[in-house]
């Protein structure tokens, strides 16, 4: 079993994180045999959020009995001081604990800092006094924003994605994470659902002796692909080297991640989905991507008109009314038979 010791917190972790955004979608029952059966194989890092509907309360029920065996971060994307301390007590009463181990910032528009007058991040040092949390991290999906915070000195996790999608930036940033022995926990290490090949994914993994994948487990069979690789962990061999380069040509730089950080859109678009229907369908034909709940999500994108504001909001630069006009004439292809998916 591969550890990984997450920067200055000192923290030894399992490399196989545990993602619980994906929980939420299972019924509480399921979500704790999965989360127990998890813990029973060795993994003990656990990622959550305030955001991420019941996901804290299934991680809470499975885990209060092991509470001091375990690794367990969440986050608060409240802008001010007042939503800080509600979304602290919250996950604290939902997660059946009196601290939390690594308490992240989640995604704000600005990197918190002292005297910055937001008082974000006097109150991580004042929940930090008063023995809440133990630890100050915060995620990301912007460069500029990742790079304040690790440049700071203020942070001690950067939640960051990266996956062998990723390009130098990403690289850079896990280089200088390691340089100031600041721990990398990486998100969307299968690509935001666009990666199929779990082995690739974990291969690659395993070239970054300081990063932390964090996989979203939804179902036991996924749990259990990882678990697989903990005492057979696969190589980056030609084979794996091979499919990871058909997967870069076959998706390039202009695909949607998923971040969610383009919405809410004003015609109530959901782009995150809409703006990737194509790449999912070919992916993974087997997705329900053609049901009536997502027939309905695509008419509605046909609603786009092209004002600009995702594109001022895009971490990656993306041009999305232009994706997805792409995506909505593939999927009506594909739904009139005029494309056949494999």
């Amino acid at each position: 079993m591969k550890i990984v010791r997450l920067g200055k917190t000192n923290y030894k972790v399992n490399k196989n994180g545990f993602g619980a955004l994906p929980i939420q979608r299972r019924n509480k029952k399921d979500s704790i045999e999965i989360i127990k059966k998890a813990y029973d194989n060795g993994i003990n890092f656990y990622d959550t959020a305030r955001f991420y509907t019941d996901s804290e309360e299934k991680l809470g029920a499975s885990l209060n009995e092991v509470r001091e065996n375990v690794i367990i971060a969440t986050k608060t994307g409240s802008e001010n001081v007042e939503g800080f301390w509600k979304d602290l007590e919250t996950s604290l009463k939902n997660l059946q604990t009196d601290y939390i181990d690594i308490y992240q910032f989640h995604n704000l528009p600005f990197c918190p800092k002292p005297n910055d007058g937001s008082g974000l991040y006097e109150a991580m040092l004042d929940a930090k006094q008063e023995g809440k949390i133990k630890h100050i991290g915060i995620t990301s999906h912007k460069f500029t924003i990742a790079k304040q915070a690790i440049n700071s000195g203020l942070y001690e996790t950067l939640q960051f994605p990266f996956s062998y999608l990723t390009d130098k930036q990403e690289l850079n940033l896990v280089e200088k994470c390691k340089k100031l022995d600041i721990g990398f926990i990486a998100m969307k290490a299968m690509g935001g659902g666009l990666i199929t090949n779990s082995k690739a994914a974990y291969a690659f993994m395993m070239n970054y002796d300081n990063v932390l994948p964090i996989w979203g487990i939804q179902k036991e069979s996924e749990l259990d692909e990882f678990l697989s690789y903990q005492e057979n962990s696969p190589i980056l061999d030609n084979t794996l080297n091979l499919a990871i380069h058909k997967d870069k040509q076959e998706l390039g730089n202009d695909f949607c991640r998923g971040c969610g950080y383009c919405m809410p859109c004003h015609n109530k678009i959901e782009i995150s989905i809409c703006a990737r229907m194509s790449l999912w369908i070919r992916r993974m034909p087997t997705q329900p991507s053609l049901n009536e709940d997502f027939q309905s999500k695509m008419k509605q994108a046909k609603k786009c008109d092209e004002c600009g504001e995702c594109i001022k909001k895009c971490p990656y630069n993306l041009n999305i009314p232009k994706l997805l006009k792409e995506n909505v004439e593939d999927y009506d292809n594909i739904l009139t038979g005029k494309t056949v998916v494999d």
